[in-house]
């Protein structure tokens, strides 16, 4: 349709668009604004009435980039952007109250040169002029102030008084009335910018990435795409909807996300409502489509906890999927997935996983497959289901399991049948070994004879006083050729120790409550089964009065021993609705009998208590510092709190000091003489921690980093600069795993790791510098430049003294004299000892006399820069950057995603948290 411009070459093709083709378009309650063919039109999304109400300025030749509807004052702001940026304009309309949708009215706008221009207030805007400098405009588009704000190339809505102020490399929420920021969250090149309809979340949208945040613009989640995102709206139930040039999906706060269905063409969405998205295509017509929410309304009550909806969505909807049953698993609710799922082998081994030992030993019977009955024969182990243990390896015919399963557990019968199993099998070990089991002599002699073992079979009889079986044997032995083996006289029976109380029943496990979807599926079991006996009752009536009634003799007691007898447990259940005399005159013999005799043994179950929370448990759940879960043992947790914080990728380097902190976390005290060692855990709010706010105490402290400091100081000034490096580095990556309790050390933490940071760059650089060759001159110049960039290292005065020696030599000898003039008045500014101070005024003073570099180097003093940390090149003021989230050090952007050279153990331009080290942090 001539809007697009398709260029070819030898490997392919490329696509342009000529035309942008996104509409301008602003929703507010039930209505859309958009434009479409120099109209402003309106659609009611109730009613879908479209009608157009006003007709826009002609003259501009590109369309309409962005638009801003102000609900209050009914006026909208339309910005137009232009292919040379200077050149961009925008609109200040006032809508019609009232127009013929016919021949609508075309009233005057205010134009202004500008590139973005955003409501801020109910008649205040907001414009991003051609300087990037921010103007705060009324209603007659005149200026009422101007705003200096950090370096922004856009600017969005962000509720009223407040902006979001878009740079290279993030966004920053800016209070316009009090003229400062107050968050900034790193994403780089946002696009466009979602609120949800209370403006408690919001969704940032970049090319190929979407960002969701809270009113703080704290970063809750990160989806990346690797189509181009087009737009988005928030569904009602703060779920956000987006789409790609292929899907629509959606987005829930806590990270989870996935396609709701594909597309034919790209839309954009304007609203979500139930069933239906709006949304407007590209020839800006207005669509209606439907989609199914039921997956992402599913996941949303699962984090939300609402478990009824969960509970009626399983029974109702048509949740099917491995994608379902994967998330359920994942998120700790295999379940819920075990009441939807029909595949046998699914619920096989969703059932082992939360321990439903029944369903799966259904599931294994179904499949009955070799491998399904091991698998569940070691769960059941596991929980000392011993009788479904005994199931699975008489179904797998794993006899020797078979019989030492029935040792353990005292049957015998049992045993002896796997031992005549075993002679049947013509298997001479296990016969033997069933014997040793039971203690069967004779039996052993027996297999020993068969066996051709004749001395072992005569010394079995002869010790265990077998005598006639020991001289029948004996009397077989060849006296020519055979030795009749001496019987030790010390020898003595040894048997194995009768059990006492067999185990006919399975090992009691603790009473723990069940889950709500365990409760409600059983709930529904009971209600059928109350039902059933309800029914099975039903047929009662009149008659029940004679057979109810107790017929006593002239003693009143002659039918009590079958009371107690025969119907012992129908009397048990029988309720005050009986008509059944209680105080009856009994013998005393039945009056002292104990009140559960003829009860059911059940009575005596016990219960243990349920087992209570660790202290190394607890320490876990109170804190989100990596130290804390380092102390607890818990190393997993503590690894994903780095990544998270300050994004450590490589562990190795931390290994010494994860096993130095657990060595820390506890102490070992004898109780009683013979038992094992009791633990302690130190506790560092041990004065208000209570039962379970627990902290524990930490072995590392920053005044402790501090002193080691000085040893890396005392270092470099020796010259000894890769040990200094290592004692630097250790320093930086102690500090995460710190505990700090105020704003000052926190604030003392954060210089202490830009101290570590600029030694390491700079002597890192400096070792490089010295292994460089210098024959030749560009050689000789990049020495000198690298010199040149440790001079711009924050270092101690004494090490500066040092370093800008070295840069005042090094350009001296080259020739370059202005700049080594300029390291001279430098160094003298610093006050050294007073013969390098005489030194430096003479090379001072050859310098001014010709005042003049003789080579150009990639250095120029005056303009501030960076330092890559990897290529040791400078990074000037406006160029893009990449840092480590841990250090700050800086590098060139093709670093991205390589490990700090610094930390040796941070993901270079890693989106994270940042640094955690005090409890006031979380606040």
């Amino acid at each position: 349709k001539g809007v697009c411009c398709v260029p070819g070459h030898d490997s392919g093709m490329l696509v342009f668009k000529l035309e942008r083709e996104r509409p301008a378009y602003a929703v507010y309650g039930n209505m859309l604004y958009y434009v479409k063919d120099r109209f402003l039109r309106q659609l009611d999304f109730n009613s879908s009435k479209d009608t157009a109400v006003m007709q826009l300025r002609s003259g501009s030749k590109f369309p309409v980039f962005s638009m801003s509807y102000n609900p209050a004052e009914n006026a909208v702001l339309l910005c137009t952007r232009a292919t040379n940026l200077e050149n961009s304009t925008y609109d200040l309309y006032s809508i019609p109250r009232e127009s013929d949708s016919q021949n609508p009215d075309a009233p005057e706008g205010k134009r202004s040169s500008g590139l973005t221009a955003v409501w801020v207030a109910r008649n205040r805007f907001a414009v991003l002029d051609r300087m990037h400098s921010l103007l705060i405009k009324n209603l007659k588009n005149e200026i009422v102030k101007k705003v200096q704000v950090p370096s922004c190339e856009e600017i969005f809505y962000a509720g009223t008084g407040s902006l979001l102020l878009r740079d290279a490399d993030g966004v920053t929420l800016f209070d316009v009335q009090q003229k400062r920021s107050l968050a900034v969250v790193k994403i780089p090149k946002v696009k466009y910018v979602v609120w949800s309809a209370d403006t408690s979340h919001v969704a940032l949208l970049a090319k190929h990435a979407i960002m969701i945040c809270n009113r703080k613009l704290e970063s809750l989640c990160n989806i990346h795409e690797n189509i181009r995102v087009k737009s988005g709206a928030w569904d009602e139930s703060g779920v956000f909807i987006y789409t790609t040039s292929n899907h629509i999906k959606y987005a829930l706060t806590s990270g989870d996300h996935g396609i709701i269905r594909t597309l034919d063409l790209p839309i954009y969405v304007t609203r979500v409502r139930g069933n239906s998205v709006y949304c407007l295509d590209r020839e800006c017509r207005p669509r209606v489509l439907n989609i199914d929410p039921t997956e992402y309304r599913f996941k949303l009550a699962l984090v939300n906890r609402k478990y009824e909806e969960v509970l009626h969505m399983v029974r109702n909807a048509k949740l099917v999927g491995q994608s379902i049953i994967a998330y359920l698993q994942k998120k700790g609710y295999p379940e819920v997935a075990l009441h939807f799922v029909k595949d046998e082998k699914t619920r096989f081994s969703l059932a082992l996983e939360c321990g439903n030992i029944e369903v799966a030993l259904e599931a294994a019977k179904a499949l009955d497959e070799r491998s399904c009955w091991e698998r569940l024969g070691e769960a059941a182990l596991l929980q000392g289901h011993h009788q479904v243990v005994e199931m699975c390896y008489q179904r797998t015919k794993n006899f020797d399991k078979l019989t030492f399963l029935y040792l353990i557990t005292g049957n015998l019968a049992k045993l002896r049948k796997m031992m005549k199993i075993a002679e049947i099998r013509k298997d001479m070990s296990g016969h033997y070994q069933g014997a040793l089991y039971l203690g069967d002599v004779s039996e052993r002699v027996r297999i020993l004879k068969n066996c051709g073992q004749k001395s072992l079979a005569y010394l079995t009889a002869a010790t265990h006083g077998m005598d006639e079986e020991a001289e029948a044997l004996k009397e077989t032995f060849d006296p020519e050729k055979e030795m009749v083996p001496e019987v030790d006289p010390n020898a003595e029976l040894l048997q194995p120790p009768p059990p006492i109380n067999p185990l006919d029943t399975n090992w009691p496990l603790l009473t723990v409550s069940k889950g709500f979807f365990e409760g409600a599926i059983a709930a529904k079991g009971k209600a059928g089964q109350m039902a059933a006996d309800l029914d099975m009752d039903a047929p009662g009536g009149e008659g029940w009065g004679e057979d109810a009634e107790l017929r006593l003799d002239e003693d009143g007691f002659a039918d009590a021993q079958d009371v107690l007898g025969d119907e012992a447990g129908v009397a048990k259940e029988e309720g005050g609705g009986w008509e059944v005399e209680e105080d009856l005159d009994l013998p005393p013999e039945l009056v002292s009998m104990p009140a559960g005799a003829g009860a059911s043994t059940e009575e005596g179950f016990f219960v243990p208590p349920t087992k209570g929370m660790s202290p190394t448990q607890m320490w876990c759940n109170n804190s989100q510092l990596p130290v804390d879960h380092l102390l607890a043992g818990s190393f997993e947790t503590a690894m994903r709190l780095l990544h998270d914080q300050v994004g450590v990728v490589q562990f190795g380097p931390y290994k010494q000091l994860f096993m130095q902190t657990l060595s820390r976390a506890r102490t070992c005290y004898l109780g009683l003489p013979s038992l094992p060692c009791l633990h302690g855990h130190p506790l560092r709010n041990w004065k208000d921690a209570g039962a379970k706010g627990g902290l524990p105490a930490v072995g590392l402290r920053l005044s402790d980093l501090i002193s080691r400091l000085q040893q890396c100081y005392q270092l470099t000034t020796a010259g000894r600069f890769e040990e200094a490096v290592e004692r630097f580095r250790a320093i930086l990556l102690s500090i995460p795993l710190l505990v700090v309790d105020n704003k000052q050390e926190i604030a003392e933490a954060q210089q202490l790791i830009t101290i570590c940071r600029e030694y390491i760059v700079g002597l890192t650089m400096e070792t490089e510098r010295k292994k460089l060759p210098k024959d030749t001159l560009d050689q000789q110049k990049r020495l000198c430049e690298m010199a040149a960039y440790f001079t711009h290292c924050n270092l101690q005065p004494v090490h500066m003294v040092l370093v800008l020696r070295t840069a005042l030599n090094l350009f001296f000898k080259l020739r370059n004299f202005k700049t080594a003039a300029m390291f001279a008045r430098r160094l003298l500014e610093l006050g050294p000892k007073p013969e390098v101070a005489q030194q430096t005024r003479k090379i001072l003073a050859a310098c001014e006399k010709t005042l003049t570099d003789a080579h150009q180097l990639n250095y120029d003093p005056h303009n501030p820069f960076d330092l890559c940390a990897a290529s040791f090149v400078p990074l000037y003021r406006g160029r893009p950057v990449e840092k480590c989230p841990l250090s700050g050090a800086c590098y060139c952007p093709p670093y991205k995603g390589q490990v700090c050279r610094v930390t040796q153990v941070t993901e270079i331009g890693k989106d994270v948290i940042g640094l955690r080290v005090s409890p006031l942090q979380f606040r």
